[in-house]
């Protein structure tokens, strides 16, 4: 017996295959075999910094570009480092704080991974 997948919708394990579809008899929300497939790969998205490197939180990261700060006169300079950073799932995806600037967010473009 194979086990299927809850129903993306409401979670429900009631599931049952109706053909090629699978069926919630709760919600009576109805997909693909092939879709539930593919969504078990994608429940983590993959962070990649500016030379392709993974980033992961807790990382130490140099900025590659001088930043602008918004509403500031202060700009963020090439090779300033960046320790601890946390990953977010925004359009600015790194939350950290920059000694002398306070908490901000990069993105994952303008930094590249400090190997230690």
């Amino acid at each position: 017996m194979t086990t299927l997948p809850p129903c993306p919708k409401c979670n429900s394990t009631f599931v049952y295959e109706d053909q090629a579809m699978l069926v919630c008899p709760e919600c009576a929300h109805e997909w693909s075999a092939s879709e539930a497939g593919a969504a078990a790969g994608d429940d983590e998205k993959v962070y990649r910094d500016a030379a392709g490197n993974v980033l992961q939180d807790g990382d130490t990261v140099t900025v590659i570009k001088d930043l602008k700060l918004k509403g500031s006169a202060g700009v963020v300079k090439v090779g300033t480092k960046v320790k601890n950073i946390r990953l977010v799932d925004r359009d600015h995806d790194i939350d950290c704080k920059i000694d002398g600037f306070g908490a901000m967010s990069l993105k994952t473009e303008f930094v590249r991974k400090v190997s230690e």
